[in-house]
């Protein structure tokens, strides 16, 4: 019999070896929400307020208006050319009735990019200048860039229940690690010679990261805020599940009442979308003379 109750433990793995990490990950989730509770309620407050001030803002002004505006933007960015490529992009978003939709969904955007930057940056000229930062971070973005997007709904749902600030916050989650590593990268790869030079003619570091690490680095920590729109935008449909809104709706209605056209509009606005914000950030950095 003990022979035999061997050779099970073998073929089965022991229930009372099964380690309860779902339970203490709920146990740890609970306390942090109870513990958090005044945090979580002003970062709901702060994060309301701007994503509705972005959404009004958008949607203050008629879509003639706007589309001027988007024109004027993409002439200052990248010249006549872009300026007529972003009107016509705008202007399909409107042609299929998808224009207040696409202005919820850039209001999401804008705003997670905006706290992307404000907390991304940051922290990615942190890794740069300090290495126990840089090894500490490291494992926690590639966390961050390998978890299924799925994950980042839970614990956000739970936190503050459904709605847009979940969907803003999974969508921050899910999107900021490019601006840290790219802004680390960035200031890492700027020329040792051309910092030596700055820190031979007195400047301090403050004005070494400024004046020249950071300008020499805007290329690189562009590409980075690029990619965060673009993995932003990656989350529209998911994060239309618990509230986001927009145009991810429109492709999730789509799949789950099996309507193509619909799901196939929305899809192709969400593209639409993408190309105008990534051709805007790309150009951003070398506007025309």
């Amino acid at each position: 019999m003990i022979f035999a109750s061997a050779i099970d433990r073998f073929i089965e793995y022991p229930d009372e070896w099964v380690v309860p990490l779902d339970k203490w990950i709920d146990d740890i989730t609970d306390f942090i929400i109870d513990a958090g509770e005044p945090v979580w309620d002003g970062m709901a407050a702060v994060l309301g307020f701007a994503l509705a001030e972005a959404n009004a803002v958008l949607t203050l002004l008629p879509w003639s208006v706007m589309l001027l505006v988007f024109f004027g933007l993409g002439f200052l960015t990248g010249g006549t050319k872009l300026a007529v490529g972003v009107s016509v992009g705008f202007l399909l978003i409107a042609a299929v009735g998808m224009w207040d939709l696409a202005m919820a969904t850039l209001a999401l955007i804008l705003v997670a990019t905006a706290l992307a930057i404000l907390i991304g940056i940051p922290l990615g000229i942190l890794m740069s200048k300090y290495q126990w930062v840089h090894n500490a971070l490291r494992p926690v973005l590639d966390l961050m860039q390998t978890l299924p997007s799925f994950v980042y709904l839970i614990p956000v749902v739970m936190i503050f229940s459904i709605g847009r600030i979940p969907a803003l916050l999974a969508t921050f989650i899910y999107s900021v690690p490019p601006t840290i590593r790219l802004t680390n990268l960035g200031i890492r790869q700027v020329a040792s010679d051309v910092v030596e030079a700055g820190q031979s003619l007195g400047s301090t570091p403050l004005q070494l990261l400024t004046k020249i690490q950071l300008p020499l680095a805007l290329p690189t920590i562009m590409a980075g805020v690029n990619q965060t729109i673009m993995m932003a935008l990656a989350m529209v449909v998911i994060a239309s599940m618990i509230g986001a809104g927009g145009l991810g709706v429109e492709v999730l209605r789509g799949v789950g009442q099996l309507d193509i056209g619909r799901g196939f509009v929305g899809g192709i606005c969400i593209v639409v979308l993408a190309i105008i914000i990534d051709r805007l950030t790309q150009e951003a950095v070398h506007p025309p003379e």
